[in-house]
């Protein structure tokens, strides 16, 4: 009995190398991920064109500066940018939170007790607490016990009037109209009687 030889394949191990050594045959490059990354890549496209531009030495020298230069400059278009479009983001927010618009601290033409009265109706007490300082301001300069000016500090009214209550007083302001500290109803109400004190110790 005749047998028929069986039908085999055989596995050419140098034709196999040599179409693995073909690019033509080299199907999974595509679903390979590139060896360079997007930063390199620009890296050295700058680089080439720094230089076609100065030339290969500038290159070899100068290339990082330029490029730190540049990613500096573009991050500061990026803030530039976000400060146009949001400047309170840069802005230091209040812990109250309430609108307060600083204007010029006049005491002439200032009906005091009559704006006083009108932002006590309405609790608006940082304002009561500017106004009332501002009051003892106008009462300190009416006796000729300060040199009042526009462009005086607070502080350089407590080396001329020299009485604890007021320096006391002056710091209860600064607080609140600098500081950012709340304003309540009985820091104004204490406020009101170290003015008090102050009178008496104006005309001591």
């Amino acid at each position: 009995m005749n047998m028929a030889p069986a039908d085999t394949l055989v596995y050419d191990t140098a034709q196999i190398a040599v179409w693995q050594s073909d690019p033509a045959f080299a199907y999974s490059r595509e679903l390979m991920a590139p060896e360079i990354n997007v930063l390199e890549w620009i890296g050295k496209w700058f680089g080439r064109l720094l230089d076609k531009i100065f030339g290969n030495t500038f290159v070899e020298e100068y290339s990082e500066v330029v490029l730190i230069c540049i990613a500096v400059l573009i991050l500061m278009l990026v803030i530039w940018f976000v400060y146009k479009k949001r400047p309170e983001l840069f802005m230091r927010s209040r812990k109250n939170g309430a609108p307060y618009t600083v204007g010029e601290d006049t005491i002439y033409g200032v009906d005091f007790a009559k704006e006083i009265t009108g932002v006590l109706a309405r609790k608006d007490y940082r304002e009561a607490v500017r106004l009332l300082y501002l009051q003892t301001l106008k009462r300190l300069s009416d006796g000729k016990r300060i040199d009042w000016q526009l462009y005086k500090t607070p502080t350089q009214y407590i080396y001329e009037v020299r009485l604890p209550a007021f320096r006391q007083m002056t710091h209860h302001f600064l607080q609140v109209r600098y500081g950012n500290f709340e304003a309540t109803e009985a820091l104004f109400r204490i406020m009101q009687n170290l003015q008090k004190e102050v009178e008496k110790g104006e005309t001591a």
